[in-house]
């Protein structure tokens, strides 16, 4: 009885996100200047012209992300290219991209998923201009990727929830009301903000023990429930203290995991082993992400500009683009939500660009 009311619950709180998301919304989501498209309606596309990069110019990418140095055999999955319908996607340009932010500053806020998207973005960079001087630095949660000729500093902030934990010697607490870590983003010049792959996390991988809000602790609660709370309270936060005429916020959209082949239609898979070309057409069987959902809701009520980097869909297409036995651990662990690089999280910097040039 108890698992039947938790079913009618969630069924009813997905339905409630459905009707929300299909009404008209306050965020911007990318269109082509020209034409007026969806950059995130279309299909992949194979290009001998790419990949963007190679991950061996980059040293600086992490083992788990560099599929081919850690022996991956294939190739293909480095030559798609995403192709909007009706309208074509801007070229990544990485040196007006630095010459735009020349004296700024630009910070990734999130997961590991963050930390994927900046390795990304900064390699795009420094192929563009290789022989300009760089430094990375690295104090407590902060990486600094700083190009010192265009006094551009790209950052990633490692804030995997958002929202605080407060740790003490015998417990650890998710609290979904406050965000202390708003003051190490306040005054960047842009934020990309991205955060669900952990709320996922049980057992040994759940990094905290209880979860507090309302003045009330709880040992667990629904996590799209908890996900939708946190992710109010950065609303609000954003709302209170970003200033749109010195601040651009973007939020990037859910990253899927591909370790169910039903979701793509082959239940024989063995989660993301051996996939070597993205899902045929511009749907996902799958269906929508339902943190996707959550999080267009809470982005429809804040009153600031914020922009969404509309990618779930997109990735989802992409089954063949994760690690899986070629990541950091090899063949002891099977990472199907994490991205190779090079990969798709170029797309999302190219996408990124696109958002950049027409704002």
């Amino acid at each position: 009885m108890v698992m039947g009311a938790f079913s009618i619950s969630v069924a009813l709180l997905l339905l409630s996100l459905l009707h929300h998301v299909h009404s008209e919304h306050s965020y911007k989501v990318g269109q082509a200047v020209e034409s007026g498209c969806d950059l995130y309606q279309g299909n992949w596309v194979f290009d001998t012209s790419y990949p963007l990069y190679n991950a061996s110019s980059c040293t600086f990418i992490e083992k788990q992300f560099d599929c081919q140095k850690n022996g991956r055999p294939d190739t293909d999955y480095l030559k798609y290219r995403w192709q909007p319908t009706g309208c074509n996607l801007p070229r990544f340009n990485g040196g007006d991209l630095l010459s735009r932010l020349r004296g700024k500053s630009l910070m990734f806020v999130g997961d590991s998923l963050s930390l994927n998207q900046w390795q990304s973005l900064t390699c795009m960079l420094h192929t563009a201009v290789p022989t300009a001087n760089y430094t990375l630095t690295r104090t407590g949660a902060v990486s600094t990727f700083t190009f010192t000729e265009y006094d551009v500093k790209v950052l990633f902030y490692r804030n995997a929830f958002l929202v605080d934990i407060t740790n003490t010697s015998e417990e650890r607490v998710l609290n979904l009301d406050t965000i202390a870590g708003a003051q190490v983003w306040n005054g960047i010049d842009v934020t990309i903000f991205n955060t669900w792959h952990w709320w996922t996390h049980t057992g040994s991988e759940q990094p905290w023990d209880f979860i507090q809000t309302g003045g009330k602790i709880y040992k667990d609660m629904n996590r799209l429930i908890a996900f939708e709370i946190a992710l109010k309270t950065w609303a609000k936060s954003i709302d209170y203290s970003v200033d749109p005429t010195k601040t651009k916020v973007f939020f990037q959209g859910v990253s899927p995991d591909h370790s169910n082949g039903s979701f793509w239609g082959e239940p024989s898979a063995n989660q993301c082993v051996g996939q070597a070309q993205p899902v045929l057409g511009q749907n996902y069987p799958g269906g929508p992400e339902p943190a996707e959902l959550v999080v267009e809701k809470v982005l429809g009520t804040i009153s600031k500009p914020v922009y969404l980097l509309n990618v779930t869909t997109l990735s989802q297409l992409r089954k063949d683009g994760h690690p899986s036995f070629y990541g950091i651990f090899g063949h002891r662990f099977m990472d199907c939500s994490h991205w190779c690089l090079a990969g798709v999280p170029d797309t999302w910097n190219e996408l990124l660009y696109a958002a950049l040039i027409q704002n």
